[in-house]
């Protein structure tokens, strides 16, 4: 089954995808660690993208679908995939299904993780409030100002996304604002749903 995992920063992705790698063995494609990969390989698209990389520019999305396109031709992902960082907006969206189209691919099912902005704020609130109590420093990335700017990102950018997966039937969403197991289960039931013969 192929897959696309949405949901502002913070909303548990990461975990969620973890999850679904774990107990249905479809690989979780991130797009930042496909991008070190292929570097690292010195493949075609990675030399490509180390040019760019190299240049302090940002990696275009032929590039990056270049990269998916590679990976999603190794056996581990015969059975299916799960996208995570990809696409990021409209064009992404579109170059994505152009390339699955001519490998006889199609997307399953488009997940959203919702959670309230608000909700996440208090999250990082609450973590920050727990640092100091236990007297140690925030991590880095526990920064609300850092949070509501990406937050910002997300909803111009990515959002939109959401309507267009929509009108194509693919976009199934989950409320991310229960407890991790409860987020799991209903992306259980969100998955068997996706899976049922037609």
């Amino acid at each position: 089954m192929n897959l696309i995992l949405f949901g502002p920063p913070g909303a548990g992705k990461g975990t969620q995808a973890a999850y679904i790698t774990e107990k249905y063995g479809w690989p979780q494609l991130s797009t930042g660690d496909m991008l070190r990969a292929a570097v690292a390989a010195g493949t075609e698209v990675g030399k490509k993208a180390k040019d760019v990389m190299d240049r302090g520019e940002l990696v275009s999305d032929e590039i990056v679908v270049g990269i998916i396109a590679d990976r999603i031709d190794e056996p581990d992902c015969k059975s299916g995939f799960l996208l995570d960082g990809f696409p990021r907006n409209i064009p992404q969206a579109e170059a994505l299904d152009a390339m699955l189209k001519q490998k006889a691919l199609h997307l399953d099912g488009v997940i959203e993780i919702k959670v309230d902005d608000s909700v996440l704020v208090g999250r990082i609130e609450n973590r920050i409030e727990e640092y100091k109590k236990a007297g140690k420093p925030p991590r880095k990335d526990d920064n609300v100002e850092t949070l509501k700017k990406r937050l910002n990102e997300y909803h111009e950018q990515t959002a939109p996304l959401l309507p267009f997966y929509e009108k194509k039937g693919k976009l199934r969403t989950v409320d991310g604002m229960v407890s991790i197991d409860e987020v799991s289960a209903e992306i259980d039931n969100v998955l068997k749903e996706l899976r049922a013969p037609a």
